[in-house]
């Protein structure tokens, strides 16, 4: 259904439309009709010459709430991540263009008609109990903004689109009523489940305008560069100019439409050049850019004529003005992308001020810890003002790193969790190739025979697996441990983290986009629950039982554990049946040198008052005794090194399945509990030894492996 226009008739007059359904819209009364659909007339609503591409993507979540259909689907991807994945039409701005002319010919060819809702047929096919997404549109009012979004959106999300034909005059406040109308009819048929409000430009100051009106619904709001600057804006100077030109010099606006657009010719030389292409093909591009948008300047005068456009800002204006004058009132959860290079709008300075004005509201992502804020930014320093039409913004995946899909009243890190796709994954392991390049990480497994092997051959494929280990400072080893089990062997490590990744500490200069990527890769709160779910949905699961503490160590406390003294991972292993599987891994002091600890930081005013005022907000295991307590929630101050390499050991794995009543004793569950700690311990004594005869251990020798058999080539190590 992904491809097909449907022919529609409403008011008595019957179209051919583009590939979307109508089904509501707004009268006089703002009373809602449905429309009848003849859904024998279908033609290719994608011209043959466009230059779409195919990419691949999937989409299953993971976790208790899967249907069986997922659970198909995903295969072995509840247990160990391995994705199944179908093809996805990559859509751009050229799409933009010819859909707007659809959605102009499906209003008479004249841009008349009420302001109503449509549901794009490539959204058709979607999860059980997806939430309700409502996008509401920009200056140009069409709502086929998110046209490059809608098929990656349609299959977690069920997307209406507000339509405000080219020629309605409805003002900003009887918008604010349909919208309104809208959601309070859906919440009252689905009260269990959120209401996402997508608001892009003006549509982001009805957004905020419709959830101030309405605190007692729980809508989530995604704000795009939103209008609520529009007194700072240049777009102010416009109006005195198109007040006293003639109506029928509509070309005008033009140039402003052009600036309001990607830009995307410009953007096409640009990442040609970023993609190494030659200079020739990249000039080409470029030509043949900008000629395909000069064939869409009658396009562009059709969607913003001179009068068109006039009303549009005039009614920026007042939307601005209501929606800044009801911030105080709007409790819903908020996240605010803001482009760095918005002609239209000053966006950046925008977000911060929004997030300062709303009311100071936060929620707690468990007990004694930090809070999840109300409002985030995540900023694209190199988009412009339609940032859902620019390259490389895939909205679903801001989704899923700002842990913003659910779908009930609170956000599930499992069953709301969707797992990675190619790029997502491709993304994230490129981002730190440096670190595996630096490392130069050796995996050694255990199999049951006992032998050690290079690689990951020990590993088990089907779950639940519990991975406990060493964790070393600042966690370097995460990043290449999850790549590596994810492309070698497809299996998905969950990893139970700090919530500091999570929560927004008060008056805290860290930046939550920064822990994005381990959110996408599967990483949530680690919490008795969270453990239980993860167990329960058969997953590969990372243990650190020695936590902060281990992973902020102090000078001269390297591969030293610091457990808790009896921990009850034991007990709900052998529940579950899991495997536990203890490893050791060893490299930090080979890559830095801790200068100045937390012993050494609290005698810094300033940064005592820093760490004082950071650790009283993350109140965590303070009921357990010994070391492992000390969570002081400081960064060491490094001196790094010509890096060395990353050794891992993982041990022969510990089933505990048909263990259940044995482990029930807690005697029982504390031997095996020191067993895995002391493997931990043995495994790091191995590597540390057993580095010594690597003849690749420097960073030095390893470049000349690569230098003489390639850059690929796998670069040995110590003999077994």
């Amino acid at each position: 259904m992904g491809g097909g226009y449907i022919a529609t008739f409403t008011a008595g007059a019957g179209f051919l439309t583009p590939p979307v359904k109508w089904f509501r819209s707004l009268s006089t009364q703002r009373s809602a009709s449905v429309v009848s659909v003849n859904a024998e007339h279908k033609v290719n609503p994608w011209p043959k010459s466009t230059t779409t591409t195919t990419t691949t993507t999937t989409m299953p979540t993971v976790g208790a709430a899967m249907t069986q259909e997922d659970r198909h689907i995903n295969g072995k991807a509840v247990v160990a991540g391995a994705v199944e994945e179908d093809q996805e039409v990559k859509r751009n701005w050229r799409d933009y263009f010819e859909l707007a002319k659809s959605i102009i010919r499906s209003d008479g060819g004249h841009g008349s008609g009420p302001p109503r809702w449509f549901s794009p047929l490539e959204t058709a096919s979607r999860m059980r109990n997806s939430p309700l997404l409502l996008y509401l549109p920009g200056l140009d009012g069409l709502g086929c903004g998110l046209v490059s979004q809608q098929q990656k959106l349609g299959k977690i999300f069920d997307v209406w689109c507000l339509h405000i034909p080219v020629k309605d005059r409805t003002p900003f406040q009887e918008l604010v009523l349909l919208v309104e109308e809208t959601v309070r009819s859906e919440n009252y048929r689905s009260p269990e489940r959120p209401i996402y409000l997508v608001g892009d430009s003006v549509g982001g100051c009805l957004a905020l305008a419709v959830a101030a009106r309405n605190p007692d619904i729980d809508l989530v709001l995604i704000l795009a560069n939103p209008a609520t600057s529009y007194s700072k804006s240049h777009l102010q100077s416009l109006l005195p100019l198109l007040e006293v030109i003639p109506s029928d010099l509509s070309l005008i606006s033009i140039p402003y439409t052009l600036s309001l657009m990607t830009g995307e010719p410009f953007n096409l030389f640009s990442s040609s050049m970023k993609k190494g292409l030659g200079q020739q093909v990249t000039f080409e591009q470029l030509s043949e850019g900008l000629s395909e948008l000069s064939a869409y300047f009658s396009v562009l005068a059709d969607i913003l004529p001179r009068d068109t456009l006039l009303w549009k800002l005039q009614m920026m204006k007042s939307a601005s003005s209501f929606a800044n004058s009801r911030l105080h009132a709007v409790k819903a959860q908020i996240l605010i992308l803001a482009s760095g290079k918005d002609p239209l709008l000053p966006s950046l300075e925008e977000a911060e001020r929004i997030r300062g004005a709303l009311p100071k509201q936060e929620v707690r992502v468990l007990k004694g810890t930090g809070k999840m804020p109300k409002c985030e930014i995540r900023k694209f320093p190199d988009s412009g003002h339609l940032l859902f039409l620019a390259d490389g913004v895939d909205l679903v995946t801001i989704i899923k790193a700002t842990s913003l899909y659910r779908r009930g009243k609170l956000h599930d890190y499992v069953s709301d969790y969707m797992l990675p796709t190619d790029a997502e994954f491709n993304k994230t392991s490129d981002s730190f190739r440096w670190l595996n390049i630096a490392t130069g990480p050796v995996m050694l497994s255990t199999l049951e025979n006992g032998k050690i092997v290079q690689g990951l051959e020990g590993i088990p494929s089907e779950g639940p697996v519990i991975f406990v280990g060493y964790h070393m400072l600042l966690g370097l080893e995460i990043y290449p441990l999850v790549i590596k089990f994810m492309s070698e062997r497809n299996i998905l490590l969950r990893g139970l983290a700090h919530p500091m990744l999570f929560a927004k500490l008060e008056e805290d200069e860290m930046d939550l986009s920064m822990f994005d990527s381990y959110r996408i890769m599967g990483a949530v709160p680690v919490t008795a629950s969270n453990f239980y779910k993860l167990l329960s949905s058969g997953s590969h699961i990372l243990l650190y039982p020695g936590g902060m503490r281990e992973a902020l160590h102090k000078k001269g406390e390297e591969y030293q554990l610091f457990w808790p003294e009896s921990s009850e991972f034991v007990r709900m292993a052998a529940r579950f049946g899991a495997k536990i599987i203890p490893f050791g891994v060893v490299g930090e002091d080979d890559i830095c040198e801790i200068l100045l600890d937390s012993d050494d930081q609290m005698k810094i005013p300033y940064l005592r008052e820093s760490i004082e005022r950071r650790t009283s907000q993350i109140q965590l295991r303070t009921d357990l005794k010994g070391e492992v307590s000390n969570q002081v929630a400081y960064f060491p101050g490094l001196l790094p090194k010509l890096p060395g390499r990353f050794y891992y050991l993982f041990g022969k794995p510990i089933d505990t399945a048909g263990m259940k009543q044995e482990l029930r004793d807690r005697e029982k569950a504390h031997e095996v509990y020191l067993q895995v700690k002391s493997e931990v311990q043995s495994s790091i004594s191995y590597l540390k030894e057993k580095r010594e005869k690597d003849p690749y251990r420097s960073l030095a020798a390893r470049t000349l492996y690569q230098a003489t058999h390639g850059s690929e080539a796998d670069v040995p190590t110590f003999d077994l």
